[in-house]
């Protein structure tokens, strides 16, 4: 399978799709569109219904009403095998009494006699895929003798084997240590590019998501909140909910900035929270600006209460002059060259925000 072989990419639209499991509405009139080639991701908070979706898409689970469309063809009373489906599972589901290279080849041999390549056409895919999928000489090594990451691998080869029109995976690398989930992160948007076959998986993973998607479908309570790029579902957040799930967040009420620069005479508030009084201003922790002196921009003062390092940047606990607590983040240097040690007195600015209606129903967050 090569970049080449494009001739069976496939687009899903998914058509008024509800689900109830009981009383449990797992789905709710779920409508979107995933064009030919691409790879999206389902991402959400854990039962926010995106296992379910592409249960429903690879015909595992079938709705309750709404359809599912390959390329124009309802395909919801097909099955998985009747779709062209290639499923990956979370926890891999090798079968454990077979060779790497039994695993791959198992789709293969399970064809019908008529479909079924032949002995050498077989081992010459399975080979290829080892390739692919950069496992050449583990072939006759048994499942057990793999680490959690090759068994992905191989798992995903076996998926790739039958020339699927569509791939599905769940959770790929949720079983997968932080080191192994980055190394097949990368590994994975590489092989997308490399086969080009319509992709889909679902994580709770923002970061994930956020790196190898083409495509974001933000889901939450069995609805679909904003499907856009990765810049377009984190610079332009839908609503609070997309604001919050992507990234840590801290709320500020435009009550609060007026009463701050009214009770400071410091400098002015944001031009965009001077709207209604129940506006929310929602700002990323290294979209905080901190100074030790006041300057054209800042809008209210501060105190540290504690620092803690993440890697190359600094995380700094700040206090409002209310007692409410919220976080910025800055480079390491820059948290140095400031001094912030705890007591010291800090005077804040906001690079950029998003603001929302403050009853629109948010994530957590920071409310000061």
């Amino acid at each position: 399978m090569n970049a080449n072989e494009t001739h069976n990419t496939v687009e899903i639209r998914v058509d008024t799709i509800e689900k109830r499991f009981g009383a449990y509405h797992a789905l709710e009139n779920i409508q979107l569109t995933i064009p030919p080639g691409e790879l999206t991701a389902l991402l959400g908070p854990s039962g926010c219904g995106k296992t379910t979706l592409l249960r429903i898409i690879a015909g595992l689970e079938r709705p309750d009403s709404g359809r599912v469309l390959f390329n124009g063809v309802d395909a919801t009373d097909h099955q998985l095998r009747e779709r062209g489906v290639g499923f990956v599972f979370q926890h891999y589901a090798l079968f454990r009494h077979m060779t790497v290279f039994e695993n791959i080849a198992f789709g293969l041999r399970a064809k019908p006699r008529g479909l079924r390549p032949s002995a050498r056409a077989i081992k010459d895919q399975v080979d290829e895929l080892l390739q692919l999928v950069q496992l050449e000489g583990l072939a006759h090594r048994m499942p057990p003798e793999l680490s959690g990451g090759q068994r992905q691998r191989v798992a995903l080869a076996r998926a790739l084997a039958v020339r699927p029109r569509v791939l599905l995976l769940d959770e790929p690398f949720g079983a997968l240590d932080a080191g192994v989930r980055r190394q097949l992160r990368r590994w994975l948007r590489r092989l997308h590019e490399e086969v080009h076959v319509t992709s889909l998986f679902v994580t709770h993973d923002q970061e994930e998501a956020l790196e190898v998607a083409d495509r974001i479908v933000v889901m939450n309570k069995g609805r679909i909140e904003q499907v856009g790029s990765p810049d377009e579902v984190y610079g332009a957040p839908a609503n609070p909910f997309v604001m919050s799930f992507l990234g840590d967040v801290n709320l500020f009420h435009a009550r609060h900035i007026r009463q701050s620069n009214a009770d400071e005479n410091e400098s002015r508030e944001p031009n965009d929270a001077q709207s209604a009084p129940g506006t929310a201003v929602y700002v990323r922790p290294h979209e905080i600006e901190l100074t030790r002196h006041a300057t054209a921009t800042s809008l209210f003062t501060a105190i540290v209460e504690r620092t803690r390092p993440v890697g190359a940047s600094t995380r700094i606990e700040l206090k409002d002059h209310a007692g409410h607590m919220f976080d910025a983040e800055l480079p390491r240097e820059s948290a140095r060259d400031l001094d912030l040690s705890a007591g010291a007195l800090v005077y804040v600015s906001l690079r950029s925000r998003r603001t929302f209606a403050a009853s629109v129903p948010r994530g957590p967050d920071y409310e000061i």
